[in-house]
């Protein structure tokens, strides 16, 4: 069964089963799909979100993952990591397979597809397919995650307000 913090949004039609635990003021927008219905039962199974984490429109968690707190999962992500550290941006379309592991303030660029067993050290910067470490993260993407982090909290507490689907012209 699902433990969701009360501050955390969880839009009406994002999916959420199963052993998954996401921490407080975070937000799990249209279409996700979070499943931590893998290896129920089973000791260390289940998957963890911290808090201040995003998950944007149409990604899907699946597996036992931890998944650390402020990190922004970005649009059709599909994530399978072991593990996802804090301060983490996740790009659209990006793809982290099975048993990886990406570190703390580390950048994984939109499209990157993140190999089985690839382990992504603190501070990096990951693109392409197979992805590829091409440097560390700068203060610029330190910002640009922290506003976007901003962003996705203040659009979070705007549609708590008015969790009306679909927007109708004045």
């Amino acid at each position: 069964m699902p433990r969701i913090a009360d501050s955390t949004l969880v839009s009406e039609t994002a999916y959420v089963i199963g052993d998954v635990e996401i921490g407080e003021n975070s937000s799990v927008w249209h279409g996700a799909v979070i499943r931590g219905d893998l290896g129920e039962g089973q000791i260390g199974a289940g998957m963890r979100i911290g808090s201040g984490t995003h998950i944007e429109d149409n990604a899907v968690v699946h597996s036992a993952t931890a998944i650390g707190n402020n990190v922004v999962i970005g649009h059709g992500a599909v994530v399978e990591a072991f593990k996802v550290g804090d301060n983490v941006l996740i790009g659209n379309n990006a793809t982290l397979m099975a048993t990886s592991e990406v570190g703390n303030f580390c950048v994984v660029a939109a499209g990157a597809v993140v190999l089985p067993g690839m382990r992504i050290p603190d501070r990096s910067f990951v693109v392409g397919a197979p992805a590829q470490i091409k440097g560390e993260v700068s203060a610029e993407h330190i910002e640009h995650m922290r506003l976007t982090r901003s962003l996705m909290a203040a659009l979070a507490e705007e549609y708590k307000k008015d969790r009306s689907p679909v927007q109708r012209p004045e």
